[in-house]
């Protein structure tokens, strides 16, 4: 199961994300579930650091788990993205819910 969590500020601001584990929908290589989650949770954060320049903190580790922050400084300008973000994962959720799990931190 992909376990997401959205992250947000103290304000309710979106801030970052964290994607881990494997949705195990299909084998790998014919994930439908894996390749739709890693591949908007890259587009996100190529547009956030690459074509926004915006100073996020990334980490992925050698088993493909991603997590984004921003800081609060910026919050206001990654927003829309990152609630772009929620809701293609919330809509994934809805039609894989034995594969995706969503949480949510302050």
């Amino acid at each position: 199961m992909i376990k997401v969590t959205f992250f947000r500020s103290e304000n309710g601001m979106p801030v970052g994300f964290s994607f881990k584990g494997h949705s195990g929908y299909a084998s790998s290589g014919s994930d439908i579930v894996c390749s739709a989650v890693s591949s908007v949770a890259y587009m996100t954060a190529n547009t956030i650091i690459e074509i926004m320049k915006i100073d996020a903190d990334v980490t992925v580790n050698d088993n493909g788990e991603m997590t984004l922050k921003v800081p609060s400084h910026s919050a206001d300008k990654v927003k829309d993205i990152l609630l772009g973000l929620e809701l293609h994962i919330n809509q994934l959720q809805e039609q894989y819910p034995k594969n995706v799990t969503i949480t949510t931190e302050v």
